[in-house]
């Protein structure tokens, strides 16, 4: 058997190096996101650079690459200086690069140079497809749509214990003569575990969130880079959506994230919004100040209505008691003059009455009927009224004028008239 033609590992990475340094003799310009970054002792600074594919994220592509101390701070420092940020894994960059190859090493990059602005553009076209997305899901006003309470004082703080945000927020609550009753929901404020850090932090206060008049989601400054989990599209749309109230201060002046613009309310600083709380409680005060005054006011002015309707109620039942009590006192004058007279005339009517009748019972006593020649028969005792009272012989007694007559019965006689 014929032996077969070949040629030694170290001979074929001689000719990969030759090729690869033969088609790649000047530097070319490199997109990558750096997945890991280290600077030893030395002052090299190793990165290992990756290029992702599909909506997965799983990287297609990866390389090493390294930053010579003689570079480093260069372009460090210039990066750091344009973009408000160092160099960090999770960071788009565009790097100039020599394409190297050793044998015992493999493939790697050299980075001469980093341009900053491809790293401000992806940033920026990351922050217009969040934006983009929550506009088309229709949740981008919802969170400024929620109603703020007029007292916002159980307070749900989203940040982290140890910040220095945090603490300020709290030292300028506590300066105000107004009473917060504050609960902290701790997460990472930056960092790569900071988008779901939050996250989770906003669905344990959704859990309770009858317990919270609004949320706080503060931290504090940082580098540019530090708000990309602000520009982050979860994170965004947990907040547009979340049915409190909430109130933001991340902490940079320059730099508007996209988790601002859909809160509620959006300030720069931990601080500003402790001052937009104590404000607005100072607001309420004063319109419970206004109002209580305005009701004193009201209150005063109807009672001063009152007495001045009592008042004259009180004059005119004076003048119409007074009147009454003239007009009374005139009839009683008035009957007190004429009551006499008429009693007099009445004495008078009632005299000549009773002489009147006095004349018609002494008309019709028995003295006079028997001085005009009639008398009283009685018998027993009894008067006499029809001769069937009596008896032949028996005994009667006749009473006249001017005195009694003892008799006897000889006969009795009914006499009849008869009508012809």
């Amino acid at each position: 058997m014929a032996e077969t033609q070949h040629i030694t590992l170290r001979e074929l990475q001689r000719r990969v190096k030759a090729a690869l340094e033969g088609q790649f003799a000047l530097p070319v310009w490199v997109s990558a996101e750096i997945s890991e970054i280290k600077v030893n002792y030395s002052g090299h600074c190793y990165l290992e650079l990756v290029e992702k594919g599909g909506d997965n994220g799983v990287p297609t592509a990866q390389a090493r690459a390294v930053v010579w101390r003689s570079h480093y701070p260069r372009i460090s420092g210039y990066f750091e200086a344009e973009t408000g940020q160092p160099l960090a894994a999770g960071i788009k960059i565009l790097a100039k690069v020599l394409v190297s190859y050793h044998e015992l090493y493999g493939f790697s990059l050299q980075i001469t140079d980093i341009d900053p602005s491809y790293t401000l553009g992806d940033m920026e076209r990351q922050r217009q497809q969040t934006i983009a997305q929550l506009q088309q899901d229709g949740v981008w006003e919802m969170n400024r749509e929620v109603p703020m309470p007029a007292v916002v004082q159980r307070i749900a703080i989203v940040s982290s214990v140890n910040a220095a945000g945090y603490q300020d927020f709290c030292k300028e609550l506590d300066k105000s003569p107004y009473r917060f009753h504050l609960t902290l929901f701790d997460a990472f404020m930056q960092g790569e575990a900071a988008e779901e850090s939050i996250v989770e932090a906003l669905c344990a206060v959704a859990d309770r969130a009858e317990d919270f008049d609004a949320v706080v989601l503060i931290r504090g400054g940082g580098s540019r880079s530090d708000l990309n989990c602000f520009n982050a599209y979860r994170l965004c749309a947990h907040v547009a959506q979340f049915p409190l109230p909430i109130l933001t201060g991340i902490g940079h002046d320059k730099d508007t994230s996209v988790a601002d613009m859909v809160a509620h309310t959006a300030l720069k600083t931990p601080t500003a919004v402790a001052g937009w709380l104590v404000e607005r409680m100072a607001g309420i005060e004063g319109w419970l100040d206004s109002a209580a005054l305005q009701l004193h006011d009201t209150t005063a002015a109807a009672m001063h209505a009152s007495e001045v309707r009592l008042e004259r109620l009180s004059g005119e039942l004076r003048r119409l008691s007074g009147e009454l009590l003239t007009r009374q006192s005139l009839r009683l004058e008035h009957l007190a003059g004429v009551l006499p007279e008429a009693a007099r005339d009445f004495l008078a009517r009632q005299t000549t009455r009773l002489e009147n009748a006095a004349e018609l019972i002494a008309g019709r006593s028995p003295e006079r009927i028997l001085r005009l020649g009639f008398a009283v028969v009685r018998s027993g005792g009894r008067a006499v009224t029809s001769v069937r009272a009596v008896a032949a012989g028996e005994p009667i007694e006749v009473e006249v004028a001017d005195g009694k007559i003892s008799a006897t019965v000889n006969a009795e006689k009914i006499w009849q008239k008869m009508n012809r």
